[in-house]
């Protein structure tokens, strides 16, 4: 095979594979009943007029499966804390006992643990879409080279392998993430 067409199988899997990283980070972010670090990774809070992500300005730790601790660098940002964590809209209650930030994570209803589900199959048709769109550029490109009829059909193959591979540990992913969110 040419350079041109190694480079282009090449960038195609290293595409899909940033499509599964990011369901990776956005399976984290979902809910899934016990408490976690990551459920506050999208938490913004005001530090001294910019917005910085939480994990900047505190440490944040799970003690137990039902509560999240926050505990900041600097005390006076205790308020700003409970402010980013309310403005995140998360459903989280955030107390202050004047030393730290606790959150005690409420269990999940079961309405809310199949929208929780309905979340993370969403998230996993967006990771498809993405492969889907990495496998269209890649033939795109495969069709602008001047490569035999008989390579640029073994190469087709291989990059709709490699979609369905991706494909199938997209799947994988939303699978274990629903079981970890339907078990009670």
């Amino acid at each position: 095979m040419s350079e041109e067409v190694d480079f282009i199988v090449d960038s195609a899997k290293e595409d899909m594979g940033k499509a599964i990283k990011h369901l990776e980070k956005s399976l984290l972010n979902i809910r899934a009943g016990k408490a976690s670090p990551a459920m506050l990774g999208g938490v913004m809070v005001d530090y001294y007029g910019s917005q910085t992500p939480l994990s900047q300005v505190a440490n944040v730790n799970t003690p137990d499966g039902r509560t999240i601790s926050v505990q900041p660098w600097e005390k006076q940002m205790i308020p700003e804390i409970e402010k980013g964590i309310m403005i995140a809209n998360l459903g989280l209650n955030p107390m202050n006992n004047g030393e730290s930030v606790i959150i005690n994570v409420p269990p999940l209803t079961e309405e809310r643990r199949r929208d929780l589900s309905k979340q993370a199959r969403a998230e996993g048709e967006e990771a498809k879409i993405g492969v889907r769109n990495d496998r269209k550029v890649a033939m795109n490109e495969l069709k602008k080279l001047d490569i035999s009829e008989d390579l640029q059909k073994n190469v087709e193959v291989d990059i709709q392998e490699l979609t369905d591979q991706h494909i199938k540990t997209i799947d994988e992913m939303i699978a274990v993430k629903e079981k970890e969110i339907m078990t009670v």
